[in-house]
């Protein structure tokens, strides 16, 4: 997919966005981030102004890609979650569809318990919002844009005919 297919339907972004935000209320997750498998910025909940969305998603984005690469080695097709845990912050990461990537930090305010739980449902709506959007985008794909441009038109704008 194209990444300009993520900003094309503003309402599935605000969908996704409101998902985030719900998930990192009912979780307790310090922040909640979703990227593409390239490592873009989809979406985030509110309140992340303090982390460098930039640097995560491209982090994660090559965590994931790495460890796609020893999944294969190990004859599976992928690792859907990965935990990384630190001193004070931990970081779950999900795959969505196989075309995005959910972030959840979150600390010892919470349990990798309830992450997981509230992971697994919002896995099922970031889905179904999937297939809304391609299912957006195919119709959208149905539209002819220059419809209403004309051969004249086309001539008049290169002027061809010497006027």
């Amino acid at each position: 997919m194209d990444n300009l297919f993520w900003f094309s339907d503003e309402g599935i972004l605000n969908k996704f966005e409101s998902e985030l935000d719900r998930l990192k209320i009912e979780s307790n997750a310090k922040a909640t981030f979703l990227i593409d498998k390239n490592g873009q910025l989809i979406g985030s909940s509110k309140n992340t102004e303090s982390y460098d969305k930039t640097s995560i998603g491209a982090l994660v984005a090559g965590n994931v890609a790495a460890t796609g690469g020893l999944a294969n080695l190990l004859g599976e097709k992928e690792f859907s979650i990965l935990f990384h845990e630190g001193e004070n912050e931990h970081v779950h990461i999900s795959l969505v569809s196989g075309k995005l990537i959910l972030i959840v930090i979150f600390d010892e305010s919470t349990s990798l318990g309830l992450i997981r739980l509230r992971v697994k449902k919002s896995l099922k709506v970031f889905e179904r919002l999937l297939i809304e959007l391609e299912k957006n985008a195919t119709q959208g794909d149905k539209e002819n844009i220059f419809s209403d441009i004309t051969e004249d038109d086309i001539d008049n704008l290169f002027d061809i005919g010497g006027k």
